[in-house]
């Protein structure tokens, strides 16, 4: 009877129907009053249950729909090792005035939750990096970058119609230069902001860099 109990909450958990289910807030209609007329103790401890159950799930519910609203928009993650990406933010930090654009590291913990919204992991970001738009919104390689421009005030925003170019092609060159990136440009051993912490006011991630930074100290 739990076990029953449990998966039809979860069902209703899933189409968010709590508060009419006649299982979590009261006992089922098919629990006899003869079957329980013989023990009103057991009785009140299967009400009892089935209350925290409904709390429980409750509790599931709210937090399943809280959670994906502490994610920011407009947060670029990126490969902070890389002189190149890195140089692409200082960039990008100049540019964006209006400071509308957010940063991470790719190598932080802040990164983690981003990227599993978007069912990616470290592999795929470091390959191409990703743009968090907004909501449900996100871009990766050469799309993510336009996409970045055209947050951008003029004229920067106006190389953001190089997205007429056919995506294929964009992303041919730029995985070409993310293949040959720390070649050409060089590589850090930890994340380049932390040379430039003046920086770090446009980083999600800014605690817990300066928190690395002391323990190197």
């Amino acid at each position: 009877m739990k076990i029953l109990m449990i998966r039809r909450g979860l069902r209703l958990l899933a189409t968010g129907n709590l508060n009419s289910s006649p299982l979590i807030f009261r006992r089922h209609s098919s629990y006899s009053t003869s079957f329980f007329s013989s023990s009103s103790r057991l009785n009140a401890n299967f009400a009892a249950d089935d209350l925290l159950l409904g709390n429980q799930l409750a509790t599931l519910a709210s937090e399943a729909e809280i959670a994906p609203n502490l994610l920011q928009p407009g947060v670029v993650v990126y490969d902070g090792v890389c002189h190149l990406c890195h140089n692409g933010v200082k960039w990008v930090i100049k540019a964006d005035r209006d400071k509308k654009i957010k940063f991470c590291c790719l190598q932080s913990k802040a990164a983690e939750p981003y990227m599993s919204v978007c069912d990616l992991d470290r592999d795929d970001v470091r390959r191409r990096f990703l743009f968090i738009e907004g909501p449900g919104l996100y871009h990766q390689g050469s799309t993510a970058a336009l996409r970045v421009l055209a947050h951008l005030p003029l004229p920067y925003t106006a190389l953001s119609y190089l997205m007429i170019v056919p995506t294929p092609l964009r992303d041919a060159v730029y995985d070409h230069v993310a293949k040959e990136r720390y070649k050409w440009f060089g590589k850090s051993d930890d994340c380049l902001v932390l040379r430039e912490q003046d920086l770090l006011d446009r980083f999600i991630d800014r605690e817990e860099l300066l928190e690395r930074s002391r323990s190197v100290l």
